[in-house]
């Protein structure tokens, strides 16, 4: 896959997605994630796949005797679209980095089996799982060679992301629906598993440096130096993985107490309300629209601190509406009804730290929701220790009742080691460049080797 990952840590990072996903969907009943080769051949290799029993108590895991995507997988030209070959859900998810939902397992036009006409046929949804390329690639991207559809014309090239797993998930047939809640949990949950896998990447790629550190001869330690030093001004993207772990925290924290408390008036349900509004306006600037649309997207992928994000929506949002109603002759029914749902759209920021919601809410107890919620609204501006202990101590009181905390724990006990052998390694380098420059060159690696 594009990521380089060892086999053991990225079955168990995808049987503990698998195993999450299915013990919280009731109506799911099995999972698969497949790994995504590297550009141009996209190899497309079932890593494992699990089934839940009846009594939604225990997992049965394995691959399937026979399927095209065992490995040693399936090549990008042998599941990518062409005339007069089945079309493949996998081929759309990989090319277009977006998700596909089998609603009705008798209309699906992606079904291998509903084209030709034998099989099983079942509903289900494939996540694409998705990585930054700037966060995979940490020296700059390098020279790919990117994959072609059949018309010639190279994916992937235009996009910040690269594909680097898929996630299936089935389900009893006609119970998913597109973009319903299970759905949208799979996007979110998918962003998870893509930072756990990059944070193994980040910590092969840290003790390899150390290891070659310790092993380079004296007269390449300045080379190897200057190298470490390049890798370790990126270890601010620990931090976000952090940063991006406690938003996921967040949202859960939310969603409990909405559903407690009975809370109406969701982020994504306000944001909907701007993107109606927007598509009513028929004489709209065609740029300002896309960047309006742009921003209502990016900011739901944002999990960003109540405080940051309003002022994201007052710089990104809500300027570029007052622009939009400025140039639409001032209709004053479509400005209340804009000024209504921003106004909502705040309010909705702050629902997970209101004092009167909180003390309302009886499902945890009150010394324990008072430290959790002045804890993930406290996010510092740089990487503390004792605040993401303490996060991941609270994270193992079963008291707490999120719907994915045993999940969220691992991911930042896994960050939280990272950030460690980073600190060491930044430590270490910092020891070798002094050394060097002071022409002492071999004490500096003995002390580095210690």
């Amino acid at each position: 896959m594009s990521l380089r990952v060892d086999k053991t840590s990225l079955e168990r990072a995808c049987k503990e997605i698998i195993e999450t996903i299915l013990f919280c969907l009731p109506n799911a009943y099995k999972g698969t994630v497949y790994s995504i080769g590297s550009p141009p051949h996209l190899l497309a290799t079932r890593v494992t796949s699990g089934i839940i029993d009846r009594e939604r108590e225990n997992i049965s895991w394995g691959l399937p005797e026979k399927s095209d995507y065992n490995p040693p997988g399936k090549p990008w030209n042998e599941y990518r679209d062409e005339p007069g070959r089945v079309l493949e859900a996998m081929a759309w998810c990989v090319e277009k980095q977006k998700s596909w939902t089998a609603e009705d397992p008798e209309t699906d036009t992606r079904s291998a089996r509903v084209q030709i006409g034998r099989g099983r046929k079942d509903s289900h949804h494939m996540e694409p799982v998705l990585i930054r390329k700037q966060d995979l690639f940490l020296d700059g991207e390098p020279n790919l060679e990117y994959p072609r559809n059949y018309d010639g014309e190279a994916i992937w090239q235009d996009t910040d992301y690269m594909v680097v797993a898929v996630i299936k998930i089935h389900f009893h047939p006609r119970t998913i629906k597109i973009d319903s809640p299970e759905t949208r949990l799979i996007k979110k949950l998918s962003r998870t598993l893509g930072t756990e896998l990059l944070s193994y990447q980040l910590r092969e790629e840290s003790l390899k440096a150390m290891r070659e550190l310790a092993q380079d001869k004296v007269n390449s330690c300045n080379i190897i130096s200057d190298s470490l030093r390049n890798t370790i001004t990126k270890s601010g993207l620990i931090f976000s993985l952090i940063k991006h772990e406690i938003g996921f925290l967040r949202d859960q924290w939310e969603e409990a107490l909405r559903e407690g408390c009975r809370v109406p008036g969701t982020k994504q349900q306000y944001i909907e309300r701007l993107g109606e509004i927007l598509d009513g306006i028929k004489n709209a600037d065609h740029k300002l629209r896309e960047e309006l649309q742009e921003a209502h997207r990016k900011f739901l992928e944002f999990s960003l601190t109540p405080e940051k994000a309003e002022n994201w929506i007052r710089v990104k949002i809500e300027n570029k509406w007052d622009l939009l109603l400025s140039n639409n002759n001032g209709n004053e029914d479509l400005k209340i009804r804009v000024r209504e749902a921003l106004e909502g759209l705040r309010r909705s920021l702050y629902v997970g730290k209101d004092p009167e919601l909180v003390g309302s809410y009886h499902d945890v107890p009150e010394d324990l929701k008072r430290e959790w919620v002045e804890l993930i609204y406290r996010m510092p501006d740089q990487f503390d220790q004792l605040f993401l202990d303490r996060i991941i101590q609270i994270l193992s009181n079963p008291d707490l009742r999120l719907p994915h905390q045993d999940k969220s724990r691992k991911s930042l006990i896994h960050l939280k080691a990272l950030a460690k052998i980073m600190g060491e390694l930044e430590e270490n380098t910092n020891v070798a460049l002094r050394q060097v420059l002071n022409g002492s060159a071999t004490s500096s690696l003995r002390q580095v080797r210690q």
